[in-house]
């Protein structure tokens, strides 16, 4: 019956026959940005949850300093999404009031480097209540704003916090990378019972990255603590986070043509840290290789290095753990100096090579 009315009906047959295979087939990735998944993400929880607000400097009528926010308050108005005044720790002691009280808060600092300001509300209150109060009150917000190094914006915007709130007991700490990563890990941020600092990177806001069908979905959510194996490998781990995941992919490429089989691990959440994803890895490849753009002192690839000294997989190694991190320095205005002062593709090929004993 079917080929019959096709061969009855002509062109217009085939046309509705092409488009009905065409509607059946599975829909191809998205091509988006960072920024537009954060918008999303936060769009998505706003409607899903009446409790969810966002607070802020500029996040309202502005659409935020870096359109992170845009259409939000058209959407949802002043009472949903909150323009503040320019004083740190005030929005985020209402922020976190608001979370003892019962709301799901979004609290976003322009930059983390502004919430200093505020750290004893992030710390103290937020971090320690659930503790100091035997699990009676619970503090579920959300921290979240631009992390670490930025370009042109000299020492006072430029500090990766992954490590200082990664130290903290009480707080749960996020570092996207993708925009999957930026959708899902957001949205669990917004839907955990605690306290997460949020930490995005300014220069992967526009950034474009295929959505798959599966993380389009209003239900798609990535857990908490869980890392991703962005390449797998054979030789040698590298363990980055946040936009030194991408540094880390491009290395990988450029030393395949050498003949050196790189596996990329996207950390993904800095605390609670996916030890056992790392662990894995190393006994898999026995070389171990960090990247962050934080500073080395205390940084996460030194937590890393601790971790993997005090376990099970250090009999596997069959070098030492090196670093690759942001220098040692407050961050320089001038362009070369800036550039000298966070890792580069460049900087990662050499810590391979040394690790591996090919230089």
């Amino acid at each position: 019956a079917a080929l019959r009315s096709l061969f009855c009906g002509g062109k217009s047959s085939v046309s509705l026959l092409l488009q009905r295979s065409f509607h059946r087939s599975s829909p191809a990735a998205l091509q988006v940005t960072v920024r537009d998944a954060l918008n999303q993400a936060m769009d998505e929880e706003i409607e899903r949850d009446e409790r969810v607000f966002l607070l802020g400097e500029e996040v309202a009528q502005y659409d935020g300093a870096y359109k992170v926010s845009r259409g939000l308050w058209k959407k949802y108005g002043d009472k949903r999404v909150m323009d503040t005044p320019i004083t740190e720790m005030g929005f985020a002691g209402i922020a976190v009031g608001a979370a003892m009280a019962g709301l799901r808060p979004i609290c976003e600092f322009m930059t983390f480097n502004f919430s200093m300001q505020a750290i004893d509300q992030v710390i103290n209150s937020a971090a320690k209540t659930y503790y100091m109060s035997a699990g009676l009150v619970s503090v579920p917000i959300v921290f979240r704003g631009p992390n670490g190094a930025s370009a042109g914006v000299a020492a006072q915007h430029s500090q990766c916090f992954a490590a200082w709130y990664g130290h903290c007991p009480g707080l749960k700490v996020v570092s996207p990378w993708n925009a999957e990563d930026a959708r899902g890990l957001l949205k669990s941020s917004i839907r955990d019972d605690n306290p997460v600092v949020f930490l995005e990177n300014e220069l992967m806001y526009g950034v474009p990255f295929e959505l798959s069908e599966q993380a389009q979905s209003k239900d798609f959510v990535i857990p908490i603590g869980k890392a991703k194996i962005e390449r797998p490998g054979s030789q040698i781990t590298l363990a980055s986070h946040s936009r030194s995941v991408g540094h880390c992919l491009e290395a990988a490429s450029v030393l395949a043509k050498e003949g050196i089989d790189c596996e990329v691990i996207n950390l993904r959440t800095i605390r609670p840290m996916d030890i056992e994803s790392i662990e894995a890895r190393v006994v898999k490849t026995s070389h171990l290789v960090t990247v962050e753009g934080g500073w080395p002192q205390f940084g996460v690839g030194a937590e890393i290095c601790a971790r993997i000294m005090e376990g099970p997989a250090f009999n596997y190694l069959d070098a030492p753990v090196v670093r690759v991190t942001g220098a040692d320095v407050p961050m320089p205005y001038a362009k070369i100096l800036e550039e000298n002062c966070t890792p580069q593709v460049k900087d990662i090929i050499f810590a391979v090579k040394k690790t591996l004993n090919l230089l």
